[in-house]
């Protein structure tokens, strides 16, 4: 870890309430995306459209955000954290259509139980994605049926705790020609049955989060 963002204040609690979060959509305030991408991409394909669900369950403890672990089984990012989501494909009717497409694929979240609030600035991966993150509240009483080739599991983090800097930590690391900078927001769940478990989030994920904390900081 090279940094901690402790400096910086966290989003106010009157901020994370359904009221204002619509309408902070509906009227965009003036900013800019902090982080706009990974940085220079590691293949030389051409650029595919892609899009992810930022899945806020109003829970009565106040907003959490629904999370997966991606299968250990996975060619790419394995076991890594991620929102629900993957490439737009040509039979989805819009960026909107794709994210909840793949939330019911993955992790089997019903679009009935989803109200799209709206997106965030598309953010370029090292791997030529060009990813749509689709905010969106999500009503509790849903049932969730994960598909155990891409998902090894699906959880929530309270968003006060990812929308509080001090959470935020920052690395860099160095590989054959060049270095990588990333953001990470490590958090452990003391509630889970038996021993607490830790959860790394990182890279693209722990990025849009970032950008999603600088939208409702504007």
């Amino acid at each position: 870890m090279t940094g901690l963002d402790a400096h910086l204040p966290p989003v106010p609690a009157e901020r994370l309430q359904l009221s204002f979060l619509r309408q902070r959509f509906a009227h965009p305030p003036q900013w800019q995306a902090e982080i706009a991408g990974d940085g220079a991409q590691w293949t030389q394909r051409d650029p595919a459209a892609a899009a992810v669900l930022l899945p806020l369950v109003m829970r009565e403890q106040g907003l959490s955000l629904l999370l997966t672990r991606r299968s250990e089984q996975l060619r790419d990012h394995a076991g890594q954290i991620s929102f629900p989501g993957g490439r737009v494909e040509p039979e989805d009717e819009s960026i909107e259509a794709a994210a909840l497409r793949e939330a019911e694929e993955e992790i089997g979240l019903s679009r009935d139980y989803v109200e799209v609030l709206g997106q965030l600035p598309v953010y370029s991966t090292v791997t030529a994605f060009q990813v749509t993150p689709v905010v969106a509240l999500v009503r509790p009483g849903f049932d969730l049926r994960l598909d155990g080739m891409e998902v090894a599991e699906a959880f929530e983090v309270p968003l006060h705790f990812l929308m509080t800097p001090a959470h935020h930590q920052h690395h860099r690391f160095e590989y054959a020609g060049g270095q990588r900078q990333f953001l990470s927001m490590p958090w452990r769940n003391s509630e889970h049955p038996g021993e607490p478990r830790d959860y790394f989030i990182w890279g693209a994920t722990a990025a849009m989060l970032r950008n999603f904390y600088r939208f409702l900081s504007a």
